[in-house]
């Protein structure tokens, strides 16, 4: 029996980015073992602060899963020894892996183990092609990649727009690269009318009033200066009664943003919500006039599936794997053109044929991804090595 063991390690509580594909996929595979007759183990490494308290436990959301492997190393440690080229060293662990034919490193990195296979996950080259965009701990990212790449035997990525990145910019042999879609955290029935009622209550917004939505870690590669300008330009000229809703964590690089929202003489009318939970942010995509994502460049563009799944009408940017995510059930824009942007926005808000429209063809597109799905070509591809 093909025994598979996953980095489990980005999962954290409240899991956003990698940690959510990371807890999807375990999912997801998880219930395929018994008809595709493999075993799944995982492996999990201790935050620094953890491990120097001797605390090598397992968070509560992968109780559930066996095997557990714990490596008693936190990232911190070895992605140093990494950095230092000291494999022979790191082969010592490999006994922590509990001895898997395929090893997956999730996170831009896999262990070199001798006697397994190893794949690893690149999901985008942002570090690579707009390190402006990224923070301290991300531009380390490509000597570690390069120097992974010396053992790794499969790289998994999660768009064609990535794989075609990977290729050029790594020098990559395409064969050598399997693209597993992502899937959204919702499904279209994620929302009774009991549940989205009783959220309504719990919600810090006035639904009586309309609203522009994104959904984002705050950071300037999500382009979001030039939404609050295009949303200037709205109220100004066309007297827009809508408001702007902004819903994610601060990243980074972000005092521009909040400087823009400060300036701006419709500040009132543009609210930044934090992290919510999956329930409320869910209610915010089914409300949305519009779903506004003008990112300079994605992976994928979770966000935009999400709000397709949930039946909100998708302006987005025709850049790196956004047309892939949406087909034909998006208005594409150039990321950089505001008007260009707010003239998407208004057609809208004032044609509600062309709104139905988006939002029928958005559902049938989300359709088309699920973990399930994910999980099975990430199998296929681990299943080309032996």
């Amino acid at each position: 029996m093909l025994k598979i063991v996953v980095d489990a390690t980005p999962v954290e509580p409240k899991p956003s980015g990698v940690g959510f594909y990371v807890a999807n996929l375990i999912c997801a595979l998880d219930a395929l073992q018994a008809a595709e007759d493999f075993q799944l183990g995982i492996v999990y490494q201790p935050g620094f602060k953890k491990w120097l308290r001797g605390d090598l436990s397992f968070p509560g959301s992968l109780k559930q899963y066996s095997p557990r492997h714990i490596l008693p190393l936190p990232v911190r440690i070895s992605d140093l020894l990494l950095a230092l080229s000291w494999q022979p060293s790191l082969s010592y662990f490999e006994k922590y892996f509990g001895s898997p034919d395929i090893l997956h490193g999730t996170n831009y990195s896999v262990y070199p183990c001798r006697n397994s296979l190893k794949v690893m996950n690149i999901y985008d080259l942002t570090f690579i092609k707009y390190p402006n965009y990224i923070d301290s701990v991300v531009k380390t990212y490509t000597e570690k990649i390069k120097r992974c790449l010396q053992w790794t035997d499969l790289i998994l990525t999660i768009s064609e727009s990535s794989k075609k990145d990977i290729i050029e910019y790594l020098q990559v042999e395409p064969e050598k690269i399997h693209v597993t879609p992502l899937a959204s955290r919702y499904h279209p029935d994620y929302l009774s009318r009991e549940l989205a009622e009783e959220l309504e209550k719990q919600a810090k917004y006035d639904f009586s009033k309309p609203y522009l939505l994104l959904v984002s870690t705050i950071e300037p590669r999500k382009n979001i200066n030039t939404i609050i300008k295009a949303f200037n330009f709205l109220k100004e000229k066309y007297k827009i009664e809508h408001q702007l809703i902004l819903i994610g964590r601060k990243g980074w690089s972000y005092e521009s943003i909040f400087t823009a929202i400060a300036t701006s003489p419709w500040k009132d009318e543009i609210h930044h919500l934090d992290y919510l939970s999956n329930d409320l942010v869910a209610l915010f995509y089914s409300k949305a006039d519009v779903f506004v994502y003008p990112s300079h460049y994605e992976g994928f563009g979770l966000p935009v599936l999400e709000a397709m799944t949930l039946g909100a009408p998708v302006v987005t940017a025709k850049t790196s794997s956004l047309p892939e995510v949406t087909g034909d059930a998006a208005i594409l824009i150039e990321p950089n053109d505001f008007v260009q942007l707010a003239e998407a926005i208004l057609k809208v808000i004032n044609d509600s044929q062309l709104r139905d429209e988006l939002i029928n063809k958005g559902r049938e597109r989300a359709n088309f991804f699920s973990w399930e799905r994910t999980a099975k070509e990430t199998l296929k591809a681990y299943k080309t090595l032996i």
